[in-house]
């Protein structure tokens, strides 16, 4: 399976916008109206846009996790189980194999879970989250 990327310079205009040309919009059915997800890594100065269904319940989840091979995939495995959709995950090793730090913003619409703190309860099952925070993110 190849992955395609495409790479396009734009200005930002005098009020901070920017226009997402149209081979981007089409590629990634972005529509007029349609909600997106931006997330600003500060530290890259790396922005990161996600285009959001208008059903999507949207929860960022912030998890301070043991740093070993397979902790992400478990983590990803147990919210796939409960028919969560990951939408954007951020991981970064804190101090090597010991702990790291995820962010990751996942859509409940489709799933078995119906509120934040359910999402909770289900992540601290999970054996490698040593601290898990969950809160919702609103689409405007």
């Amino acid at each position: 399976m190849s992955v395609m990327k495409i790479k396009e310079i734009v200005k930002v205009d005098g009020k901070g916008r920017i226009t997402i040309p149209l081979i981007i919009r089409d590629t990634l059915d972005i529509r007029e109206g349609m909600s997106v997800l931006l997330i600003a890594d500060t530290d890259k100065k790396e922005l990161i846009v996600s285009p959001i269904s208008g059903v999507a319940r949207l929860c960022e989840i912030e998890v301070e996790i043991e740093d070993r091979p397979g902790a992400l995939a478990e983590i990803a495995n147990l919210l796939a189980k409960h028919g969560i959709d990951m939408v954007i995950t951020r991981c970064t090793s804190i101090k090597r194999g010991e702990n790291a730090e995820c962010l990751i913003v996942v859509d409940i619409s489709r799933s078995g879970v119906s509120s934040e703190d359910e999402l909770r309860r289900v992540l601290e099952t999970a054996e490698p989250i040593r601290i898990v925070k969950v809160r919702p993110l609103q689409t405007k």
